[in-house]
C-alpha cells in the first residue's frame, strides 16, 4: 500500500507530503489489520478543499481514540496514533474516526504550491 500511496501522490503532484503520508497510511492500516478482526480493509485518498484526506475503512465498529493508552518509555509498540496525530497537526490537519467507528481518517493541508 505504501507503493500505491506514493504513486498516487506523485500522480497528484503531492510528493512533498509523501514521507509523512506513507507513515500515516502505514500506521492506520497496521491498526486496522491488528485490531479490527476483519479480512477486508480499504484505503481512500482524496484531495478536496485544500486538504488531502486519508481514510482507512475496516467496517468494524470501534473508536481508535477511545482505545489509546499511555505508553511506557521502553515499549516497542503503542505510539502509532500519537504519531498520526502529531503529523496531522504539523500539516494543519486532524485525525479521528467516523461516528460508527468503521473508518479512521486523517486530513493534511495541501501546501499552496502543490494544490492540484
Amino acid at each position: 500500500m505504501r507503493r500505491v500511496t506514493a504513486a498516487r501522490l506523485r500522480y497528484c503532484g503531492l510528493e512533498a507530503l509523501a514521507e509523512d503520508v506513507m507513515t500515516i497510511v502505514s500506521e492506520l492500516l497496521t491498526n486496522a489489520v491488528l485490531h479490527s478482526g476483519t479480512t477486508e480493509i480499504s484505503l481512500n485518498l482524496e484531495v478536496r478543499d485544500g486538504f488531502l484526506r486519508i481514510v482507512v475503512i475496516d467496517g468494524m465498529p470501534g473508536h481508535a481514540n477511545a482505545s489509546r493508552k499511555p505508553v511506557e518509555d521502553n515499549a516497542e509498540a503503542g505510539r502509532g496514533l500519537a504519531l498520526v496525530e502529531a503529523l496531522a497537526k504539523e500539516h494543519g490537519g486532524a485525525w479521528g474516526t467516523s461516528d460508527d467507528g468503521t473508518e479512521t481518517w486523517c486530513s493534511l493541508a495541501v501546501p499552496d504550491g502543490d494544490r492540484p
